[in-house]
């Protein structure tokens, strides 16, 4: 391709020019790519300390556990303690893939350590088929928030941007 563009333009070069000028190309976007994980993998861990730092009052699996343990007695609190439970199962299994996709991240990033060569293939397949997965999440999050904002949570989109939570 780059030998084609640069024809076009009335530039000759030869495949090994041409196949090192992509080359640079596809490590500046392996290096991109690498940083963006690296940004993502500290706000992982930003994420879990401030978990960690909530008190236990506060914690995600407190309350899911607590909801778990709410007697229901109206369809409507049955209703409510569902979609309540569906949301924060989601937020866990979204943070569990993201953590699953950072080690292999990280696992590819850091290829070159002994322990790890081994095991380069099984990593990058686990990181690509996680990639999937994360679409997936972020498409059914979309919706639910679609949904939320056209049925019974009128205008959260519009808290969750501006930041006023009534």
């Amino acid at each position: 391709m780059v030998q084609e563009q640069l024809q076009g333009k009335g530039v000759t070069v030869t495949v090994d020019q041409a196949k090192s000028v992509a080359h640079e190309y596809s490590d500046k976007l392996w290096m991109t790519h690498k940083w963006i994980g690296y940004g993502l993998c500290i706000l992982w861990v930003c994420r879990m300390t401030i978990e960690l730092a909530a008190s236990r009052q506060n914690r995600l699996v407190k309350n899911m556990r607590d909801a778990l343990n709410f007697k229901t007695n109206t369809s409507s609190e049955r209703e409510e303690r569902f979609h309540y439970l569906s949301v924060k199962s989601s937020y866990l299994i979204f943070y569990t893939i993201f953590f699953l996709m950072a080690m292999t991240g990280l696992g590819l990033a850091f290829e070159d350590a002994p322990i790890l060569k081994d095991i380069h293939g099984p990593i990058k397949e686990i990181h690509e088929f996680l990639q999937y997965a994360i679409y997936v999440y972020v498409l059914f999050h979309l919706v639910g928030v679609i949904r939320a904002d056209l049925g019974k949570h009128r205008g959260i989109v519009s808290r969750m941007i501006s930041g006023n939570g009534q």
